[in-house]
C-alpha cells in the first residue's frame, strides 16, 4: 500500500519552515527539498573580493519535527469505521484518506492524532496542521469519531477534534459536510456550537463568550488563517447559528 509521509523541521518564529522531507512510502524514490527562498547560492560569493567578518558559530539548537502521513483507508481502519461509514453514504471508502499528524496536546507535549478526510483535501490539511504545529496551537484530542460510537455529542464532550462522519446536518436531514470528509471540528469544548442560549457541547458554555485563552479560536487568528490558506472557511463567521469549532471547504 502506498502512502505519503511528510517530515518538517519547525523553527518557531520563522516565516517559513526550515526543511521539508517528502517520502513516498512504498515508492521507488525519495525527495529532499530545501525550504522556500533557498536558492542554493554560496553566501560567501555574494560579496566576492570584499573582506568581511563572519559571526561566531553558535551551538545548534534542536528544533521539533512535524510529521504527518496520508494513507488510503485500509482494511484495519475500515474495520474501525463501522459506526461512521456504511453502504449508502455519499462517499465510498476508496475516496477517503486516513491522516496521522503530530500536534501539541494541552500539556505542550507532541502526540500523534488521526483523522479521516476526503482524498482531495488530505494534502492541504497536512499543511494546515504543520502551520498549527509551528504556531504551537494545542489540540486536546484527535481520534476517529468511531472511538465514540460516531456519536457527535460524545466526541464533542471529550473535546475531540474529528472530521469524517456519515451523518446529517445538525437539526436536519441533509448530509453534513462531515459526511463527505470535507469538514473538521477543532477543539469543540473551547469552540462550541452556539444557537441562542443553546451551547453544544454543554461543557463549552464557559467559552461561548470567547475568552482569550489557549485553544479558543478567534477571527483572523493563526488557526483561521491556516485553514483559509488551504481554502477552508470558518463557522465562527456565520451569523447564526455560530459554529466556532467548524471548518469546511464549502463554507456550510
Amino acid at each position: 500500500m502506498r502512502g505519503t509521509e511528510v517530515m518538517r523541521v519547525v523553527a518557531p518564529g520563522l516565516a517559513s519552515l526550515v526543511l521539508t522531507a517528502l517520502v513516498v512510502v512504498g515508492g521507488a524514490s525519495d525527495r529532499l527539498a530545501a525550504a522556500d527562498g533557498d536558492t542554493g547560492a554560496d553566501p560567501a560569493e555574494s560579496t566576492a573580493g570584499q573582506a568581511r567578518s563572519l559571526p561566531a558559530a553558535q551551538p545548534a539548537v534542536p528544533q521539533p519535527f512535524y510529521r504527518a502521513r496520508v494513507d488510503p483507508v485500509g482494511p484495519e481502519v475500515a474495520a474501525r469505521m463501522t459506526a461512521s461509514w456504511r453502504p449508502g453514504c455519499p462517499v465510498p471508502l476508496e475516496d477517503l484518506r486516513y491522516l496521522t499528524v503530530e500536534h501539541l496536546d494541552g500539556a505542550g507535549g507532541i502526540v500523534v492524532g488521526e483523522l479521516v478526510v476526503h482524498a482531495d483535501v488530505a494534502d492541504g490539511l497536512v499543511g494546515v496542521f504543520a502551520a498549527l504545529f509551528e504556531a504551537r496551537y494545542p489540540i486536546r484530542s484527535m481520534r476517529l469519531v468511531d472511538d465514540f460510537g460516531a456519536d457527535d455529542n460524545a466526541s464533542m464532550a471529550a473535546d475531540n477534534t474529528s472530521a469524517f462522519n456519515c451523518r446529517a446536518i445538525t437539526g436536519g436531514t441533509a448530509w453534513s459536510e462531515h459526511a463527505y470528509g470535507r469538514a473538521i471540528d477543532v477543539n469543540p469544548v473551547e469552540n462550541p456550537y452556539v444557537l441562542g442560549r443553546h451551547v453544544a457541547p454543554p461543557e463549552g458554555r464557559a467559552f461561548a463568550s470567547r475568552p482569550d485563552v489557549p485553544a479558543v479560536i478567534h477571527a483572523d487568528d493563526e488557526v483561521v488563517r491556516a485553514f483559509a490558506a488551504a481554502g477552508w472557511r470558518w463557522g465562527g463567521d456565520w451569523s447564526g447559528p455560530i459554529d466556532y469549532q467548524h471548518f469546511s471547504v464549502s463554507g456550510r
